[in-house]
C-alpha cells in the first residue's frame, strides 16, 4: 500500500533580509540548508520549525507569490501569544 510523505511548500522571496525577519526572527523557523549554484545566484534554502519544513526561494518560477499554505498547529494559543509578545512591526496574528 502507497505511504504519502510530507508536503514540503516551496515559497517565492524577493528580498533575503525580510524573509530571514520574517521567517526566523518572528516565526520562529531556523535554517537547515542554504544553497546557491554560484556566488550571485538566487538562493533556495530550507527552514524548519518543531516538524514543519518549508523551502523559500529566489529562482524565478518557484513558488507564486500570493500561494496559501497551512500548518497544523497543537497549541495555537500558546503560539500566538508567543507571537503577540514579539516586537514585530507587521505582528498582527
Amino acid at each position: 500500500m502507497p505511504n504519502l510523505g510530507t508536503v514540503t511548500p516551496i515559497l517565492r522571496m524577493f528580498d533575503i533580509v525580510k524573509a530571514r525577519e520574517f521567517y526566523l526572527d518572528f516565526l520562529g523557523f531556523e535554517v537547515r540548508f542554504e544553497h546557491r549554484f554560484e556566488d550571485n545566484a538566487p538562493l533556495y534554502m530550507g527552514i524548519t520549525r518543531e516538524g514543519c519544513e518549508l523551502h523559500l526561494s529566489e529562482h524565478h518560477g518557484d513558488g507564486s507569490p500570493g500561494a496559501n499554505v497551512r500548518i497544523e498547529v497543537v497549541g495555537i494559543v500558546d503560539l500566538h501569544r508567543e507571537f503577540k509578545a514579539k516586537n514585530y512591526r507587521f505582528n498582527r496574528p
